[in-house]
């Protein structure tokens, strides 16, 4: 069973969605999937952080079993053990949400296998899963592509990588405690990237693998994951633009990308049924 892990609240839904339809549609193996989901209610800090509720887990479980009954979806509530660790800590109000920080919990879950794929919301799968799944990380514990903009800041002492794709070797994760150690600075020193710096500084062994596994900015033939995090535009004047690939009709516009009409179709389709739910 292939075991991916997703972190956020009621929002990222659409990303979710997507995200596990393009895995679906891309992948040829008929090994059946685990996906794991963090969320938390924290909107005592701003009422959009609301989290995933039983109903999408619901549907999102539903759709997984339509490609594969022994596919599940598994919701998991961290909230209790976030109020714990990192409420009122220096990076609560880090560069994107508190939800950056809960992957950070993977080590405390025994339902949590031995090897998992973390993955942002916002991405979208372009070729088979196992290409990146595959990949050899015994004696490491995590692989992680660099971060396009980040692999120039030579000032860090490892490779800067974007946490947004990271396979991770739980079993090694656990024996060097990288997530404590990074729980740990999370909760004692106010970091640039907050939970991506955490890992970064408590990392022993890692394992650099192609941008191809974690494009941020391009999509090229062999790209095996597309990650539509934010983007620095040089037309017609410099600007960054956040487009999620459920915005369809820019991923279209801006991108001019049509490669993945048939998962924008499919997600069309369910949400729909969804919204009528």
């Amino acid at each position: 069973m292939k075991n991916i892990l997703f972190c956020g609240n009621d929002k990222v839904f659409d990303g979710i969605l997507t995200a596990m339809l393009s895995i679906f549609m891309r992948t040829k193996s008929k090994e059946p999937f685990a996906f794991f989901i963090f969320t938390m209610d924290v909107s005592h800090l701003d009422k959009r952080f609301t989290p995933l509720s039983d109903a999408q887990a619901n549907f999102l479980d539903e759709t997984a079993k339509s490609y594969n009954p022994e596919n599940k979806v598994l919701k998991i509530d961290v909230t209790k053990i976030y109020m714990e660790n990192f409420s009122g800590c220096p990076n609560e109000s880090c560069y994107c949400s508190p939800y950056t920080l809960i992957r950070l919990f993977a080590d405390l879950f025994s339902e949590i296998p031995d090897k998992i794929l973390y993955l942002d919301a916002d991405i979208l799968f372009n070729r088979d899963i196992d290409l990146l799944w595959n990949t050899d990380i015994e004696n490491f514990e995590y692989a992680a592509s660099r971060d396009h903009y980040g692999k120039i800041m030579l000032f860090f002492k490892r490779k800067f990588i974007n946490a947004g794709v990271i396979l991770f070797n739980m079993k090694k994760c656990r024996e060097t405690k990288i997530f404590e150690k990074a729980r740990n600075l999370i909760k004692t020193k106010k970091l640039l990237f907050a939970d991506e710096s955490a890992l970064i500084e408590s990392t022993t062994a890692q394992k650099i693998i192609s941008q191809r596994f974690n494009d941020q900015k391009f999509l090229y033939k062999d790209t095996v994951i597309r990650h539509f995090s934010k983007r620095l535009f040089w037309l017609p004047f410099p600007h960054t633009a956040n487009i999620k690939q459920w915005n369809i009709t820019k991923v279209h516009k801006v991108f001019g990308y049509e490669n993945f009409d048939d998962i924008f179709f499919e997600y069309i389709y369910l949400k729909k049924k969804f919204e009528k739910i």
